[in-house]
């Protein structure tokens, strides 16, 4: 069903601290960076491989990851898995009785598609499905 992660997802109070531990001693390059309204966050991906570390600052502290650092403090915030077709993956998974935070799935970073499964049917980790932009885009002629 997985393809491959995709990326790991990190709630830090700080990006600017964040980024010089992740960038300037890890030496990891940032790949992208955006802010997700709808989903409360300012996001920086960092590259690691074919896969990402992504950096997740709240805009605020009533937003989902800012409950999470409220609650937890800084750290993993969630694991994301790359979906060839989000649709057949949450229909699939949904079907099979795991509990789901997406019916649907919507926009996320960089335009990908994603939903999130509640981590009460995922071993108490929030998991991101993530199908990324473009994947299901008509071929040109």
């Amino acid at each position: 069903m997985f393809g491959r992660i995709d990326h790991i997802g990190i709630a830090v109070e700080d990006l600017d601290a964040a980024l010089a531990l992740y960038e300037g001693r890890f030496a990891m390059a940032q790949s992208y960076r955006e802010v997700v309204e709808e989903q409360g966050v300012e996001a920086v991906l960092l590259d690691l491989g074919e896969n990402h570390v992504e950096l997740l600052r709240p805009l605020g502290e009533e937003t989902p990851v800012g409950r999470f650092l409220a609650r937890k403090g800084p750290g993993i915030h969630h694991v994301a898995y790359q979906v060839p077709d989000i649709d057949a993956a949450l229909a699939a998974l949904q079907e099979a009785g795991m509990r789901t935070i997406d019916e649907r799935p919507r926009i996320g970073i960089r335009g990908s598609r994603v939903a999130f499964l509640h981590p009460a049917a995922t071993g108490a980790v929030l998991t991101e499905l993530v199908e990324p932009a473009g994947a299901h885009d008509e071929p040109r002629r």
